[in-house]
């Protein structure tokens, strides 16, 4: 058997977390031969609802979990880990302001980037899941200097399954059959889902989604807005947002960030901007990726229409007014400290 790794979730105790942590345990993510030491890190008021959680993942007799740590420390939670999940992060309340909600959330993820700068391997992979999640991974690696900045992103795939799955359920086909399917910028209601460098296997034949869908208007319409407001659809209906869901999203980011991803294929991450297809620098921007021995490069040289162009450009400037209201944000924290 392989040495342990140590991986942390954050919001332990919570929704998403619940599905996540047997995912992990089971092997899902790291490998079926990798031993695993989870880290249960989560606020002190959800330190009974964490004993739960303890008493369940051990009630399941996997045979990777090698040890569970639940703490409310994150000098502890953090300690030696080699993959972070951060899953919590302050929900947003009905009446709230953007700026309001980037503010609390700054603050959590200041207090983890310097955590994971402190005590994490210094070849961490991070993946922020709790929303805003691309600024809150921006914000946390800027407090996490030690740390390369191509360790931290943010989690799209969601959107992507989102996306790729209509895209099947639209062609009648199984979801294996469908591929590069990308989500383009923020996590939010202005991300891009695009078909437009997709393929499909229909009938032993690969095809472009655009040829075997054959219809620009839904393409550019409805697939578009479905996947935007999926979030919202789901939390209408179940009263709850996203949580199997997004847990089956981090772990397959995280598989593929761990893993590589097959030749010729490519997944959507939150990662920071180089300015490629005219984003803007320095901002965490989904971008269709390649992964190899665990290092991610954005595809070059897709062609996109004047349609996705503008779509990236919304999204993009976006991005730049979280980051500018994020900055503002902990100016003022800093000039108050």
């Amino acid at each position: 058997m392989a040495e342990p790794i140590r991986v942390v979730v954050t919001g332990a105790a919570g929704q998403i977390a619940y599905s996540l942590l047997y995912m992990i345990a089971r092997g899902e993510v790291f490998g079926k031969d990798q031993p695993i030491i989870l880290h249960l890190l989560d606020i002190p008021p959800m330190v009974g609802v964490l004993e739960g959680v303890v008493m369940e993942l051990a009630d399941c007799a996997l045979p990777l979990l090698v040890e569970v740590k639940p703490t409310t420390d994150p000098a502890e939670g953090f300690k030696d880990v080699s993959a972070a999940f951060l899953v919590g992060a302050m929900p947003r309340k009905e009446g709230m302001e953007r700026k309001d909600l980037l503010s609390a959330n700054v603050k959590i993820f200041r207090t983890q980037g310097q955590a994971l700068d402190k005590f994490a391997k210094k070849d961490v992979k991070v993946l922020v899941v709790g929303n805003p999640a691309n600024t809150n991974a921006l914000v946390c690696s800027s407090y996490a200097p030690s740390i390369p900045r191509e360790n931290f992103s943010a989690m799209t795939r969601l959107d992507q399954n989102r996306a790729t799955s209509q895209i099947a359920a639209k062609l009648g086909v199984p979801i294996s059959a469908v591929n590069n399917i990308i989500i383009w910028g923020n996590h939010s209601s202005t991300q891009y889902p695009d078909a437009g460098q997709g393929k499909v296997t229909v009938g032993g034949a690969v095809k472009s989604v655009v040829e075997a869908v054959n219809d620009t208007s839904y393409l550019q319409g409805s697939f578009v807005e479905t996947v935007q407001k999926r979030g919202a659809a789901v939390i209408a209906a179940r009263k709850m947002s996203s949580a199997m869901s997004a847990a089956k999203a981090a772990c397959d980011h995280m598989h593929d960030w761990w893993n590589g991803t097959a030749p010729g294929q490519f997944v959507s991450m939150g990662v920071f901007s180089d300015g490629s297809y005219d984003s803007p620098k320095d901002v965490i921007f989904s971008f269709p990726v390649e992964i190899k021995n665990k290092q991610w490069k954005i595809v070059s040289g897709l062609t996109l229409s004047d349609f996705a162009k503008t779509k990236l450009s919304v999204t993009g400037k976006e991005l730049q007014e979280e980051k500018n209201e994020a900055l503002s944000v902990l100016d003022s924290n800093v000039s108050n400290l």
